[in-house]
C-alpha cells in the first residue's frame, strides 16, 4: 500500500514525500481511513511504530478546507519534547500548505505563545498546565476544536495530569472527533476512554511491549560498578547513537559529565534544565552533534530520533510501562536496536514483570575481557533453554529441591539466576 491510496491532498503527498516516507505502517494504514471518516479512535500500539503520522495526516486532510486562523485541533501531549516532536511532524507534513501549528508548555516566558494566539493558528499542541493557564487568563478560545487527540495518555496519567485532562475536555466542543492514542492501557486510562470516547474505532498492532525488532539483554550488576560496567561497554560494543537512562536528575547530570571527561560526545538532559537547554540537547542528539544522550525518564516520550542503535538502562525502570516507553526509542521504524539494562540484586522483581510482558525470559550476559572482581553472578539455569517450572537435575538425575528459606517459603530468584 501506498500513500496516494488514501486520496489525501496533493499538498499533504508532497510533505510526506518531502520527509522520505514512501509505505504507511501497520497503525498508519488502519487508523487514518478510519479518522478521515470523522469515527472516534483509539489507537494502541507500541512506540515507534509511526503514531504521529498516523492522526497528524487525515487531521492536515481535514484541514485543508474550511476556515483558517482559529483553533480547530488540540492535541495534548504529556512532556514538552513531545509536544514539540508533534508540532514539528504537523510542520513537516504541512510544509505546502498555509496551516499553522503551535506548541503550548511552561518553562518559557508567555508572550511568544500569546502573540501567536493572537496572530491565528489552526493547530494547538499543548501540555495540560500552561493550557490552562492561557485558558484562565482569557488568551486562548477553544469553542472552534474540531479534533481533540490524546497523545500518550499513559504517561500524562502516570504524571498526575488526570484532572487537568477532564478540566480540558469540558472546556471542548460537545460535538468533535475524538483520538486517543496509547502504548499501555492502565485501568484510569480505561476509565477516561470510556467517560470520552463515542462508539470508538480500536486500531491495536501487535501486543502493547517493545517493538519486536529490539533485543534485550541484562547485565547483572552491583550499583558501584555501573559506571565502570558502562565505560567498558561503550569501548568494547555499542557504537552509533545511545541514549542512556537512569533514575535521577543529578545521577543524569553526573554521569554526562563524567563520560564528557573521557571525550565523548555526550549531552544531559533532565527536568532542572531550562527549556532551551533542554531543546538543544535533543537537537543536537538528534543531528549529530551528540552520540550519547543521557537522560531521566522525561525523555523516553519525546525523543524521536530514527538512528538511536542502543538504549542503555543505567538505572531499572520503576514500572514495566516506564520500561516500554525506553526501549520504544529503539527499534524505531521496524529499525534493530539493543536494549542493555543494568541490573543489580534488588531488581528481581521488576525484570520478572519486565519478562511476562516480553513473554519471554531476558538473556543475561556479561560483558567480555571486563573484570568483574570479586562480583560473581549466580549460574544456575538459563532460563532461554530451560522452562520456569522445570527444576535442573542434581547429580543423581532426579528433579532438585526446591530451595526454600528458614520459614520454609520457596527463595525468590535474583536478577542473576539466569547467565550465559
Amino acid at each position: 500500500m501506498n500513500f496516494q491510496e488514501f486520496s489525501l491532498d496533493s499538498r499533504i503527498l508532497a510533505g510526506i514525500k518531502s520527509v522520505g516516507y514512501t509505505e504507511p505502517t501497520p497503525i498508519q494504514e488502519q487508523a487514518i481511513p478510519v479518522i478521515l471518516q470523522g469515527k472516534d479512535v483509539l489507537g494502541l500500539a507500541q512506540t515507534g511504530t509511526g503514531k504521529t503520522a498516523a492522526f497528524a495526516l487525515p487531521i492536515l486532510q481535514r484541514l485543508s478546507t474550511g476556515p483558517m486562523r482559529r483553533i480547530r485541533v488540540l492535541v495534548v501531549a504529556p512532556t514538552r519534547e513531545l509536544a514539540e516532536q508533534i508540532h514539528q511532524a504537523f510542520t513537516d507534513f504541512s510544509r505546502h500548505m498555509k496551516v499553522r501549528s503551535m506548541t503550548i508548555y511552561g518553562g518559557v516566558g508567555k508572550g511568544t505563545q500569546i502573540k501567536q494566539l493572537r496572530q491565528g493558528v489552526e493547530i494547538v499542541v499543548a501540555c495540560p498546565g500552561r493550557l490552562l493557564d492561557l485558558y484562565g487568563e482569557g488568551y486562548i478560545d477553544l469553542s472552534s476544536v474540531e479534533v481533540l487527540v490524546l497523545d500518550e495518555a499513559d504517561r500524562m496519567c502516570d504524571m498526575g495530569f488526570l484532572p487537568d485532562i477532564r478540566h480540558i475536555i469540558k472546556l471542548l466542543p460537545a460535538q468533535r472527533q475524538t483520538l486517543f492514542f496509547s502504548a499501555t492501557m492502565p485501568k484510569d486510562i480505561r476509565k477516561l476512554v470510556n467517560e470520552i470516547l463515542n462508539d470508538p474505532v480500536t486500531v491495536q498492532i501487535g501486543m502493547i511491549a517493545p517493538a519486536k525488532t529490539v533485543d534485550h539483554a541484562i547485565y547483572p550488576i552491583t550499583q558501584k560498578m555501573k559506571k565502570h560496567l558502562l565505560l567498558a561497554m561503550l569501548e568494547q560494543e555499542a557504537t552509533g547513537q545511545i541514549l542512556i537512562f537512569t533514575r535521577t536528575k543529578y545521577r543524569a547530570r553526573n554521569l554526562a559529565r563524567d563520560l564528557e571527561r573521557k571525550k565523548y560526545r555526550v549531552a544531559a538532559l533532565q527536568g532542572n534544565m531550562s527549556q532551551n537547554k533542554r531543546q538543544a540537547a535533543i537537537t543536537g542528539f538528534r543531528n549529530g552533534k551528540y552520540d550519547i544522550l543521557v537522560a531521566t525518564d522525561i525523555a523516553a516520550r519525546g525523543i524521536d530520533v530514527t538512528n538511536i542503535t542502543h538504549v542503555i538502562n543505567f538505572d531499572m525502570p520503576d514500572t514495566v510501562d516506564a520500561y516500554t516507553h525506553r526501549i520504544g526509542r529503539t527499534g524505531r521504524a521496524e529499525r534493530g536496536g539493543d536494549a542493555y539494562t543494568f541490573a543489580v540484586p534488588d531488581d528481581a522483581a521488576m525484570v520478572r514483570q519486565i519478562e511476562r510482558l516480553l513473554k519471554s525470559p531476558i538473556e543475561r550476559k556479561r560483558l567480555p575481557d571486563y573484570d568483574y572482581g570479586d562480583f560473581v553472578p549466580e549460574t544456575a539455569v538459563n532460563s532461554a533453554s530451560t522452562p520456569s517450572n522445570q527444576r535442573k537435575p542434581n547429580k543423581n538425575g532426579r528433579p532438585a529441591k526446591k530451595r526454600r528459606n528458614r520459614n520454609g517459603r520457596q527463595r525468590r530468584h535474583s536478577p542473576y539466576s539466569r547467565t550465559d
